[in-house]
């Protein structure tokens, strides 16, 4: 997954406020499916400047912040200094399509916006499972499958997802119980694009 037109933006990210909004409701449609507890671990894989964790972080006990964006890890990193996600979170620089897995383990992998840049899906499937405990919760919140006119820039990813395809594709990477909801929406254009939230267990 290239990094350019994320460091480009990185700086400026959180002047959106569409994007701090659409990353509240993700974290809220989060909140609401899967259990978050005092000793919670979160993982947020492609975390961009960390907005659905800063959402999270006040009800889970520890945070990891991954990003293969240079620039968008230094956004997180600052944020760190600045307070405005917790002092105690680590910033990894992570490419789950090129990288070992890491040999830790979570409670909760969240990622948001990020499956469908995403070239070997198997991969990083397979690589939310490793890093998820027995019992452990993915949350995947992402487009459903568009047309391909969301994207105005380079684009080799994936339009959207089928929801009964990236099923079958999270029980093949060896999770279960996978459900699947309305998230949000974003409008471009005068187009609203459709987001779902994934939840799967390991």
């Amino acid at each position: 997954m290239g990094t350019e037109h994320f460091d480009s933006k990185a700086a400026d990210w959180d002047n959106d406020p569409d994007k701090v909004s659409r990353a509240q409701e993700v974290a809220a449609a989060v909140a609401a499916s899967v259990p978050l507890t005092e000793s919670t671990r979160l993982l947020e894989y492609g975390a961009g400047t960390g907005l659905v964790s800063q959402s999270l972080s006040e009800r889970v006990a520890e945070v990891v912040l991954a990003d293969n964006s240079a620039g968008m890890r230094e956004v997180m990193s600052q944020k760190i200094e600045a307070g405005t996600l917790p002092a105690q979170a680590r910033v990894w620089d992570l490419d789950l399509e090129r990288d070992p897995v890491p040999d830790e383990e979570f409670d909760l992998v969240v990622t948001s916006m990020v499956l469908h840049h995403v070239r070997d899906l198997p991969a990083v499937l397979t690589g939310f499972a490793a890093l998820l405990r027995p019992g452990g919760h993915l949350c995947i919140a992402d487009l459903d499958r568009e047309d391909g006119s969301f994207h105005d820039h380079d684009f080799d990813g994936h339009h959207g997802f089928d929801r009964a395809e990236l099923r079958t594709a999270l029980l093949a990477a060896g999770f279960a119980d996978v459900r699947t909801q309305d998230c949000t929406s974003i409008l471009k254009e005068g187009t609203a694009y459709g987001v779902f939230l994934a939840t799967a267990v390991r």
